[in-house]
C-alpha cells in the first residue's frame, strides 16, 4: 500500500494479511480468512506454521460463533500442514480452548477434531500430550469443559497404559456423578462409546453401576440418554449379565414417569431385542412391548408402532407366529382405531409387512379386516400409507383375495369429494398397476384413470396426464394405442374447452414415451385440426404442443405438416397465440 512502511520480512506478509482480515468486522470476510488457512499454512512451511501460525491463531480472541467453529472444523484438518501426526499435538492446544466455548456446536466440532487428531497418534504422543489434555477438561472449572471431555475417553483409552486407564475410569465416574446436570447428559451419551473399548472385566465393576446411576438420574434428560447406553452395554455382555443388569434398567425405562423416557425406549426398542438372548425377548422384551404400544402417550405409541414389523421380523422363529398372534396383534387391533391420527399412521405404514411373516390364513383372517379399516380411516396418510403397501400383501394372499377385500375401498377413495385426497391416490395409481398387472389393471382402475381427466379441477387433470404417462412407460405403447389415445382423442371434440386443453397436454406427455410413428398417425392430427379452435387458449397450447413433440419428427413431416400451421397460427389475431406460435417455429426450425 503506497504510504505504508516496508515490511521487514515480506514472508510475514501471509500472517500479516491474515491478522488484518481477523480483526474485520465484516463476519463473512473473517470465515473466509478461516476457509484460507490451508493456502496460508503451505505458504509457510510445516516448521512456521507450528511456530507462528497455530500460536497466532491460539493468542487471538474470536467472539463469533461461525468463526470459531470453522476455525474447530479446520484444526481438525490441520495435521499434514503441521508435519504429520508426530507434531499434531501442536493442534491440541487451541482445541482445547474450543472446546470449553460456550457455544455447543463449537465444542462438539471441536471434539469432533480433537478425536480425529488422538486417532493418529501413537501411544506415546497419547500419555504425553492427550491424556493431560483430558485430564484439564474433565477437572475445569467450568461445565462446559467437563462437558467436552465425556467425548474423549473412548478415542485414546484402549492405547493407554494400565495406570492411566484406571485414572480415565475414574475421571468418567467423577462426571457421571457431576453436580451440573449438563456434564452427566454427555457422559450419559458418551457412556456406550467408552464401555465398547473397556475390558470385559472392568464393564461389571465400572461401567454397569454407572449406567444403573444415570438410569435413575433425577433428570428425565439424562435418562433417556442412558437408554442408548443400555443398547450398547447389552450387545457386549454376555446373556446371563445382560438379564442380570441390563434388564432391570429397561424394565424401569418402560414405565419411567417421563414419556420422552419411554419414547426413547421405544425408539431403540429393535436395537435392544437384537442384543439380547431370544429367552430374554420373551420373557421381558415382549411385554415390554406391549407396555409402549398401550402407552398413555400418543407419541410413545406412535414410534412403538412404527417399530411393530421390526419387531416381530427379529423374533425366533419358533415362536413368532405364536407371539405374534398373542402378545402383539391385541395391542395392533387397539391401534388400527387409535384416537390420534399419526400413531394410525405410523402403524399403517408397517402393517403390510406383517403379512409375509404370520402367512395366509393369518392375513386374511385377522389382518384383512385391519386393513379395510385403515383403507377407511378419515386421516388421509393411513389410507395411502396402506395403498403404498399393498404388493406386500398382495404377495401373500394373491391378486383375487385381494381385490374382493381392499380394492373397493380404493376405488371409493379415488371418487373422494376431497380434491386432496384424490390427488394422493392419482399418485399411487402406478405402484398399484405394478403391483396388481395389466389385465387387472385394465377390467378395475382403467375407467378410473381415464375419468380423471374430466374433473373439475385443473391439479388433478394435471395429475392424471402424468399419471397416463408412467402407466404407459409401464405397460407399452402398444397398451396406449388400445386403452387409452382412444379416449384421450375424444377429449378434443369435448364442449368443454378444459378438457381439450386436457387432450393437448396429455398429448405432450404421450408423444414422449409413444415414439414417433405412433406420434405422426395417431396423435399429430389431432393437434393439427386443433389449431382451428375457436378458443385462443387452446390454438396458443396447440403451439406449445407442437414445439414440445415436433423437433424429433422427420424433417418432411415437419415442413409439410407442422411449418405451415404454426404458420397460420403466428398470424392469428391474439397475441398469445402468434407468441407462442413465433417460439414453436424458432424452436422448430432451428
Amino acid at each position: 500500500m503506497a504510504g505504508s512502511e516496508p515490511m521487514e520480512d515480506d514472508s510475514l506478509y501471509p500472517i500479516a494479511v491474515l491478522i488484518d482480515e481477523l480483526k474485520n468486522e465484516d463476519v463473512q470476510l473473517r470465515l473466509n480468512s478461516i476457509k484460507k488457512l490451508p493456502t496460508i499454512a503451505l505458504a509457510l512451511g510445516v516448521e512456521r506454521t507450528r511456530s507462528e501460525l497455530i500460536p497466532f491463531l491460539n493468542e487471538t480472541i474470536y467472539d463469533e460463533d461461525e468463526v470459531l467453529l470453522a476455525l474447530a472444523d479446520q484444526f481438525g484438518k490441520f495435521t499434514p500442514l503441521v508435519g504429520g501426526p508426530e507434531h499434531a499435538h501442536c493442534l491440541l492446544l487451541p482445541l482445547e480452548q474450543l472446546a470449553q466455548i460456550e457455544e455447543t456446536i463449537v465444542r462438539e466440532k471441536a471434539v469432533d477434531s480433537l478425536c480425529a487428531i488422538a486417532s493418529i497418534q501413537n501411544s506415546d504422543d497419547l500419555e504425553t500430550h492427550f491424556v493431560p489434555l483430558v485430564r484439564r477438561l474433565a477437572s475445569g472449572d467450568w461445565f462446559t469443559s467437563r462437558t467436552s471431555a465425556c467425548g474423549l475417553f473412548s478415542v485414546c483409552y484402549a492405547r493407554l497404559n494400565v495406570v492411566l486407564k484406571k485414572e480415565l475410569r475414574a475421571h468418567f465416574k467423577n462426571l457421571c456423578h457431576d453436580d451440573t446436570p449438563m456434564v452427566r447428559r454427555a457422559a450419559a451419551a458418551k457412556l456406550g462409546d467408552f464401555a465398547k473399548v473397556m475390558e470385559a472385566e472392568n464393564l461389571k465393576t465400572d461401567i454397569i453401576p454407572l449406567l444403573i446411576k444415570l438410569a435413575t438420574d433425577e433428570q428425565d434428560s439424562v435418562r433417556l440418554l442412558a437408554v442408548g447406553a443400555c443398547v450398547n452395554v447389552a450387545a457386549l455382555l454376555p446373556q446371563d449379565d445382560v438379564k442380570e443388569f441390563v434388564i432391570p434398567t429397561v424394565r424401569q425405562c418402560v414405565t419411567d414417569v417421563s414419556w420422552r423416557v419411554r419414547y426413547m425406549v421405544a425408539d431403540r426398542f429393535t436395537e435392544l431385542q437384537t442384543s439380547v438372548g431370544t429367552e430374554t425377548v420373551i420373557s421381558e422384551l415382549v411385554p415390554a412391548f406391549q407396555l409402549l404400544l398401550k402407552d398413555i402417550e400418543a407419541e410413545v405409541r406412535a414410534v412403538a408402532a412404527h417399530k411393530v414389523r421390526d419387531f416381530c421380523q427379529n423374533l425366533d422363529v419358533n415362536h413368532q407366529e405364536q407371539t405374534i398372534m398373542e402378545n402383539i396383534l391385541p395391542c395392533i387391533t387397539d391401534l388400527v382405531s387409535d384416537a390420534n391420527p399419526h400413531v394410525k399412521s405410523a402403524l399403517a405404514a408397517v402393517i403390510m409387512g406383517l403379512s409375509p411373516i404370520v402367512g395366509k390364513e393369518n392375513t386374511i383372517e385377522h389382518l384383512l379386516p385391519l386393513f379395510l379399516m385403515q383403507l377407511k380411516d378419515e386421516c388421509p396418510e393411513v389410507r395411502l400409507n396402506i395403498i403404498s403397501n399393498l404388493e406386500c400383501v398382495n404377495e401373500v394372499i394373491g391378486i383375487q383375495q385381494l381385490s374382493q377385500s381392499l380394492l373397493p375401498a380404493i376405488v371409493e377413495l379415488a371418487s373422494d369429494s376431497k380434491w386432496r385426497v384424490r390427488l394422493a391416490i392419482i399418485e399411487y395409481m402406478p405402484l398399484l398397476a405394478a403391483q396388481l398387472g395389466v389385465q387387472f389393471f385394465d377390467e378395475k382402475l382403467n375407467t378410473l384413470c381415464m375419468s380423471w381427466l374430466v374433473d373439475s379441477v385443473y391439479r388433478i387433470r394435471e395429475a392424471a396426464t402424468q399419471n397416463i404417462k408412467k402407466l404407459v412407460e409401464q405397460f407399452g405403447p402398444d397398451w396406449a394405442q388400445t386403452n387409452v389415445l382412444p379416449e384421450v382423442m375424444e377429449l378434443a371434440c369435448n364442449k368443454n374447452y378444459l378438457h381439450r386443453m386436457t387432450c393437448l397436454f396429455c398429448i405432450t406427455e404421450l408423444a414422449e414415451v409413444c415414439g414417433t410413428g405412433m406420434t405422426i398417425d395417431l396423435m399429430l392430427p389431432t393437434v393439427l385440426e386443433m389449431a382451428n379452435d375457436k378458443v385462443a387458449n387452446v390454438r396458443f397450447n396447440v403451439a406449445k404442443t407442437l414445439q414440445k413433440i415436433g423437433p424429433p419428427l422427420n424433417p418432411a413431416c415437419i415442413q409439410s405438416l407442422i411449418i405451415p400451421v404454426l404458420e397460420k397460427l403466428n398470424n392469428d389475431d391474439d397475441v398469445d397465440v402468434k407468441y407462442f406460435a413465433s417460439e414453436a417455429i424458432a424452436e422448430i426450425a432451428g
